[in-house]
């Protein structure tokens, strides 16, 4: 199925809780490709846990590690790269997914809320409104997440089996208009 892509990267970019990295899987699977989520590498580069970054040293430190990740990533061919949620708000970070096919996951807010109910891994949810906190974050990010090539809208009853086939039915017609622009 790598000949859909001609080994260019697949980047999925969407709010946590969406399922970024589980449709990910399936479409590196799909693909034949690799797969890369970006948090998983920042964890193993830095030796502690995303939480603890934003704890000791902060969002912007955090955001740093993520575009350097980000942009050791790019360099590599037949990829499907699940990115963090907050990945569309540096422009540096657009410029190194703009090699491949962008992919926005996009979840209503009570989705993602049933989802990350039980979380506590996640730092900009340790919030005494977590529901408030996801609207604003959508909020501030949807005119970013809509600039992907891609938008893939996902119900509560989807698998991710049906969302990763849904992508690739759909990267012909979205490489088709890449290549008319």
């Amino acid at each position: 199925m790598n000949y859909l892509l001609k080994g260019v990267n697949l980047y999925l970019t969407g709010m946590m809780g969406v399922g970024k990295t589980t449709v990910g899987h399936l479409l590196a699977h799909q693909l034949g490709y690799g797969f890369i989520d970006t948090d998983d590498v920042i964890v193993k580069a830095a030796g502690k846990s995303i939480n603890e970054i934003f704890t000791e040293e902060g969002e912007a430190a955090f955001r740093q590690l993520e575009s350097d990740v980000l942009g050791q990533v790019c360099a590599y061919t037949k990829l499907t790269i699940a990115t963090g949620g907050g990945i569309v708000l540096r422009r540096e970070n657009w410029g190194y997914m703009r090699h491949g096919l962008i992919v926005w996951l996009d979840a209503p807010v009570q989705i993602l809320l049933n989802r990350l109910g039980e979380d506590d891994t996640r730092p900009l949810l340790q919030d005494s409104d977590p529901e408030g906190k996801l609207y604003s974050l959508l909020q501030q990010r949807q005119p970013l997440y809509s600039q992907a090539d891609l938008h893939i809208t996902i119900t509560d009853n989807q698998t991710p089996e049906e969302i990763a086939t849904r992508i690739i039915e759909a990267i012909p017609r979205v490489l088709k208009t890449q290549h008319q622009n």
